[in-house]
Formats: C-alpha cells, sequence, structure tokens
C-alpha cells in the first residue's frame, strides 16, 4: 500500500508566495554622496584653517573673533548635514541643493 493521504495520488503543491518589490539601486543618491563627499572633505579643510587663523587672532588679541567664530559654527553644522547625508541619517539634500545651515 501507498502512504499517499490525498487519495487521488498528485502530491499538494504549496501557493506561490508574493514576490516582495526590491526597490531600485540609488544611483542617483550614490552621485550626490560621492559629490558630497568631495565638499565635505573641501569644508573640513576649510576649519582647520580657520582654526589655525583663530588661533593666531587669540595670541594677537587675546580673544577670538566672534565673526569667525560665527562662521565656524555655520560649517561645522554644514559639514554635519553634508555627512548625515552621505550616511543616510537624513534624506534632505544639502547645500547647494538645500539651504545653508544657519546657526541661531
Amino acid at each position: 500500500m501507498s502512504d499517499n493521504t490525498t487519495g487521488s495520488g498528485a502530491q499538494a503543491v504549496p501557493p506561490p508566495q508574493p514576490q516582495t518589490a526590491h526597490p531600485p539601486f540609488p544611483a542617483v543618491r550614490l552621485f550626490y554622496a560621492v559629490g558630497f563627499g568631495i565638499l565635505a572633505y573641501i569644508v573640513l579643510f576649510a576649519l582647520f584653517a580657520i582654526s589655525v587663523v583663530q588661533f593666531v587672532v587669540l595670541a594677537i588679541n587675546g580673544r577670538v573673533n566672534d565673526e569667525l567664530k560665527g562662521f565656524s559654527i555655520n560649517l561645522v553644522q554644514y559639514l554635519w548635514e553634508l555627512i548625515a547625508f552621505i550616511t543616510f541619517v537624513r534624506d534632505e539634500q544639502p547645500f547647494p541643493l538645500g539651504p545653508f545651515p544657519r546657526h541661531s
């Protein structure tokens, strides 16, 4: 005797699994990320240059320049936005495609 429990001799076929849609590769975001990465590299070196200037100003005047300090705060915020976009922390594109950050 056989161990066929269906009685008809045909085996039950499981229903097909629905295909999950795989999102397309974000090539445009990759190009933006590379461009923003180059821009972040430039901004980082600009911040290093500003820090050297601030040190010289501090050595000469005994206090830092407030205008350079405010500009540095804006650049640090901009660098954070660049890195956040590159690492998928945020989806909003930074300057020049979005607004330049302003420190309040």
